[in-house]
């Protein structure tokens, strides 16, 4: 017979980010017994998931789980939506790519006919249809949320959010201390070992020791608890990933679009994030630039200037102490990829979640899945420096993990190769792959091209694209109706 195990009574979140405070929230909404502390402050300007000013659509369905309304993040947290980054400088000559979430890729991209007669739409030309119904609306500017469980033309469509980082988090720390989440501030200043691997309490400074059961690590890249402790090990990307240097650029005016992009130059890479609060510029090199040639390239001025090297902790759980986002690992900001890793290694973390004694089978099974989670991120960053414009840019660089597998098996076959615990879906790899100027091959079965079966592929895609912009309304109408709907009134 069974006995249950005596539960968490205490958890201590270091770290005041959003990060942290959707972790204590959700420590919280997950344990309603057990005390929940947030110790420390908004790490700094490295911590790229802190700051993120958008995610993945993963984090729609964390938030969803949470009790965190959507509509609060439009109306109180300066939010807005995303279907489609558009890639551009990538593939070789004036090649553009664009990729769309979810399984919604149109199926006559995978077809010989389309191979033939381009397959990759040259943005703006006009003349080949687009990829997905998302990339249609975002090109027709016409977007709304469709209502959750309705069958509308809209329904099939997956978005991204965005928002202003401080915004969101007060918005976090709102609904946080409303469910009873404490907040101790100060600086930790030691660290008091328990029995075996595990920690006793975190010291502040000028202050007590704060006691817990298990310590959630949220202090952005300096890693403050992780990396503290003696069995700590750093896994190095560098040979794989070549950004060292990034440069985040203060927000221009605001912008409202559909579309985020991510453009090569002879540089490095520029991503661009559309936002009610302006648009968010990073710029990533591989050598260090010159404020003023920095800036030149982010088309206005640099608020900071940060140095990387990349990586992961080799196990982000030991002990009693579990690293979230860039706490376990550390990589150019490519992209939503650092909140998105965060925030899947924060659900896995409410699935695996302990009592007080701690089962070694738990902690490597979450250290298992939680590497395979960092390495699908590097993975996928490793394949926007493979192709020979970016080597042009970056250099030659190793292929990690199962990289050179997938390039191979896309331009001979056209397929993916399934990975567990990637950040992307297979039709979004496809997406990826293309709009880095990789052209897909063919499997067999689809060699021998049918002209019927094309024709009727196309046809129903086009009538879902078109009914699709029928039924959405201009998005920037859209938005402002919504937010002022919610505003609440005057005086």
């Amino acid at each position: 017979m069974s006995i249950p195990r005596e539960p968490l009574r205490r958890v201590v979140v270091a770290g005041g980010g959003h990060v942290g405070v959707l972790a204590a929230l959700a420590l919280r909404r997950s344990l309603p017994g057990c005390e929940v502390i947030v110790i420390g402050s908004q790490p700094g300007p490295a911590a790229f998931a802190d700051w993120s000013p958008s995610a993945m659509p993963f984090t729609n369905k964390l938030h969803d789980r949470l009790g965190i309304a959507e509509a609060d993040i439009i109306t109180k947290a300066g939010g807005s939506y995303r279907l489609v980054t558009r890639y551009s400088g990538w593939g070789e000559g004036e090649q553009q790519g664009v990729l769309a979430y979810g399984e919604a890729l149109d199926p006559t991209l995978k077809t010989a006919f389309a191979r033939d007669w381009g397959r990759v739409r040259p943005l703006g030309a006009g003349a080949p249809p687009a990829g997905s119904v998302a990339q249609v609306l975002a090109e027709a500017a016409r977007f709304a949320p469709p209502p959750p469980g309705e069958p509308t033309p809209l329904a099939a469509v997956d978005y991204a959010l965005r928002w202003h980082p401080a915004a969101y988090r007060a918005l976090l720390i709102q609904q946080a201390e409303a469910a009873g989440v404490r907040y101790a501030e100060g600086v930790i200043d030691r660290i008091e070992p328990g029995e075996g691997d595990a920690i006793r309490a975190v010291g502040l400074a000028g202050q007590g020791l704060i006691e817990a059961d298990l310590f959630i690590d949220c202090t952005g890249p300096q890693a403050s608890l992780l990396a503290a402790h003696p069995r700590f090990a750093f896994t190095d990307w560098s040979a794989s990933l070549p950004t060292r240097h990034v440069y985040l650029a203060d927000p221009a005016a605001p912008v409202i679009a559909l579309e985020d992009r991510i453009t090569l130059t002879s540089a490095g890479w520029v991503t661009e994030v559309a936002g009610r609060d302006g648009l968010h510029r990073v710029l990533g090199t591989a050598e260090p630039l010159a404020r003023h040639e920095a800036e030149a390239l982010l088309g206005t001025s640099a608020r900071a200037a940060i140095a990387l090297t990349p990586g992961r902790a080799a196990e982000p759980w030991i002990g009693n102490v579990v690293a979230l986002g860039d706490a376990a690992a550390r990589f150019a900001p490519l992209g939503p990829l650092h909140l998105d890793l965060a925030h899947r290694q924060l659900d896995l973390l409410l699935e695996m979640l302990p009592g007080r004694a701690i089962s070694p089978l738990e902690r490597a099974e979450y250290n298992r899945r939680s590497g395979l989670m960092m390495e699908g991120v590097h993975e996928v960053l490793a394949l926007h420096f493979a192709g020979i414009e970016a080597q042009r840019v970056f250099g030659a660089r190793v292929l990690p993990g199962r990289v050179g597998a997938v390039i191979d098996q896309f331009v001979r076959r056209g397929r993916i190769p399934f990975r567990e615990e990637l950040p992307l879906l297979g039709q979004e790899q496809y997406a990826l792959l293309v709009a880095l100027g990789w052209t897909p091959g063919l499997p067999p079965a689809a060699r021998h091209a049918d002209a019927a079966a094309e024709a009727r592929a196309r046809a129903a895609f086009d009538a879902e694209a078109r009914a699709a912009l029928a039924f959405a309304p201009p998005y920037d109408q859209w938005l402002a109706r919504a937010v002022n709907a919610n505003r609440a009134p005057a005086g």
